[in-house]
């Protein structure tokens, strides 16, 4: 894909902002939020929240926030449409009637909604929007001063990408805290079960299987005669490339990152692998991807995912070591064998929602006034999955560095309901797909 700018209102480009996003920063900003970190810490204080994308995982995810913090209050709420804005408020209303106190001067629609929710004068910013948008709302939230949940993946692209790393770095210079919906890093059983790989229970890793074959996740929402191109794509953007990253990012992320973690937080070298198209009608991408990830010494991460109906559901992470193997299947079980098959080790601890458990530690991070940041690891399993989509759309072997400095943006030329998205479809409605051996890595 050619790249794409799209000016902001002061009539930069999106290649600028990215460049410039995580650098704005005071020495009077620094001491506001000084000031403001120890009231919080103090815990007598009412921590005000803002929901940026009022989809089912962004109400979820305020939900969790407000359940996390008894003394603090949902009061702005933001999303590309107003009537998902005003539909969600009741919801979250009905649900949690003392905490939710959005009035309708705090309700935001558009494009720039998510500018309005930052400026309304709240702590926490929820991130529930669709993927793509997520490096601009991230560095525009640390560039106020706000402490972030940022619901996963952090980015569509590489440039997105390289936004998320600048503005982790703002947020650790500012004292903010980043937790990431990668929410598996918060559960007890997973926790628990890294820990024992760590700390070499099945000697040193020399190949991870992970897999997440699954069945259709987001309903089509059809075309009316009013919508606009730019509308139709953004209501059903879990089906376009340039909104969601394709699946393998916007789902099978979760797996990436358990391997990113069982890899000590190093990316790997290098990737190659296959995927395609069979059975999706709808949008441009992928329904299944198989990629290999090559690191040091041999060591392989094999990945697999796929979505389609009536097929096996298969949801599981292997680490094969050098004196045994671990078995996680989420919410199951979690095992360790030694080389002989027998079990040595496994989890009888307790059980706890993960969702609600990263919401917890981001407020009691910010009420203790000890900042946790989860930014890298978001960024670079985000990665791993964009790498992953750019050897199965191109056909070819690509290293690590040729994808994280790739130049591909995917982004619009303007963002406006009116405006032409990235990609268009035929006389016949039909949308480009990557081809293998003839789509290019840019």
């Amino acid at each position: 894909m050619s790249h794409r700018s799209e000016k902001t209102a002061s009539g930069a480009t999106r290649r600028d902002f990215l460049k410039t996003s995580g650098a704005v920063a005071g020495a009077a900003l620094a001491g506001n939020l000084a000031i403001a970190r120890s009231a919080h810490a103090q815990g007598s204080d009412i921590l005000k929240i803002g929901l940026i994308g009022c989809g089912g995982r962004g109400t979820g995810a305020a939900l969790n926030a407000m359940n996390a913090d008894r003394n603090s209050k949902l009061t702005a709420m933001g999303d590309l449409f107003i009537e998902r804005v005003k539909g969600r408020r009741k919801l979250l209303k009905k649900r949690n009637p003392k905490q939710t106190t959005v009035d309708d001067n705090h309700c935001f629609a558009g494009y720039d909604a998510y500018q309005k929710v930052i400026d309304s004068g709240v702590d926490v910013i929820v991130l529930g929007e669709t993927p793509h948008f997520r490096p601009r709302h991230l560095a525009a939230a640390v560039a106020a001063g706000k402490h972030v949940f940022c619901e996963k993946p952090v980015a569509v692209d590489a440039p997105g990408v390289r936004s998320i790393l600048v503005s982790t770095e703002e947020a650790e210079k500012k004292g903010l805290s980043i937790v990431s919906g990668l929410c598996w890093r918060y559960h007890p059983a997973i926790q628990a079960t890294m820990k024992k790989v760590a700390d070499g229970a099945v000697g040193e890793i020399r190949s991870i299987q992970e897999t997440y074959l699954f069945g259709l996740v987001s309903r089509h929402i059809p075309r009316t005669p009013e919508m606009t191109e730019m509308e139709y794509q953004a209501r059903n953007w879990w089906w376009f490339t340039w909104l969601s990253g394709d699946h393998n990012c916007e789902q099978h992320v979760h797996s990436l990152d358990k391997a990113l973690w069982a890899m000590g937080g190093v990316p790997p070298l290098a990737a190659w692998g296959t995927g395609g198209r069979g059975l999706r009608k709808v949008g441009d991408i992928y329904d299944h991807f198989a990629i290999t990830y090559e690191y040091p010494n041999e060591v392989r991460v094999h990945a697999y995912c796929r979505q389609q109906k009536g097929c096996d559901v298969n949801v599981k992470d292997l680490f094969v070591g050098t004196k045994g193997s671990c078995e996680m299947d989420p919410g199951k079980y979690h095992h360790i064998f030694d080389l002989q098959g027998k079990r040595t080790w496994r989890y009888r601890g307790r059980r706890a929602n993960m969702y609600q458990l990263e919401h917890d530690a981001l407020f009691a991070a910010i009420r203790k006034g000890e900042p946790i940041n989860n930014g890298r690891y978001m960024a670079y399993s985000t990665m791993m999955a964009i790498l992953g989509r750019m050897c199965a759309y191109t056909g070819t072997k690509i290293t690590w560095e040729q994808a994280i400095n790739s130049q591909q943006d995917l982004s619009p030329k303007e963002y406006r309901l009116d405006a032409e998205p990235p990609t268009l479809p035929d006389a016949e409605g039909h949308y480009p797909v990557a081809i293998p051996g003839v789509t290019k890595f840019v």
